[in-house]
């Protein structure tokens, strides 16, 4: 979240099976009944010990992904612009991640920030470029005032806790342009790069 880049605001089912219980009236009492019945005496017999039938199991279908293909200007931050600077503070941590952070993996998307209206807090996208998963997480001042102008899609992803000079020619380096296509709310499976995007004075893919 930098100070030109992102900025912290004031301030991403299941069904129950069925259960059924079988009752069974054994022989023996059915037999004593008609004697009854025929005015006949008759011991009282115990009805057979019977196993109730298993209750069925029942599997949740598998969560359908959106995978929604969208253009978006992508733009890159880390510590060095981040506020406050040199931080990896950012402005909805969760369990997921208490700092800006993720190796890009399915299960550890890297920090994203944009606007909440755009892509809600903890949603996930894929980058086909970058090859990696990135989730939101944080607030990009530019972001949300180009989304509340006219809804032009931008995200800003983190790359690192970078402090040095080098960092922001990384991030103008991977900055493309034109808008790129992003997929929203993407499937597991992937293919994933986890290198990472900038470390030790080296930017993505020499890292």
């Amino acid at each position: 979240m930098s100070e030109f880049e992102s900025t912290h605001g004031t301030t991403p089912p299941r069904a129950v099976g069925p259960r059924r219980r079988l009752r069974f009236l054994g022989a023996a009492a059915v037999a004593a009944v008609a004697l009854v019945a025929a005015g006949c005496s008759a011991g009282s017999g115990a009805p057979d010990a019977t196993t109730p039938a298993a209750a069925p199991t029942t599997t949740a279908p598998p969560r359908a992904y959106a995978a929604a293909q969208v253009q978006a200007l992508v733009t890159f931050y880390s510590a060095a612009d981040n506020d406050p600077p040199g931080s990896t503070d950012i402005a909805h941590p969760s369990d997921r991640h208490h700092t800006a952070g993720g190796t890009g993996a399915f299960d550890d998307p890297i920090t994203m920030a944009t606007d909440v209206r755009e892509i809600p807090v903890g949603g996930v996208v894929y980058s086909p470029k970058l090859q990696r998963y990135f989730v939101m997480e944080d607030d990009c001042a530019p972001c949300i005032a180009e989304w509340g102008a006219s809804k032009k899609a931008h995200v800003a992803f983190w790359i690192g806790g970078g402090t040095d000079s080098r960092v922001t020619a990384c991030e103008d380096s991977l900055t493309s342009a034109r808008p790129v296509t992003i997929q929203y709310d993407p499937p597991p499976g992937l293919t994933v790069d986890t290198r990472p995007l900038y470390s030790a004075g080296k930017c993505w893919p020499a890292t």
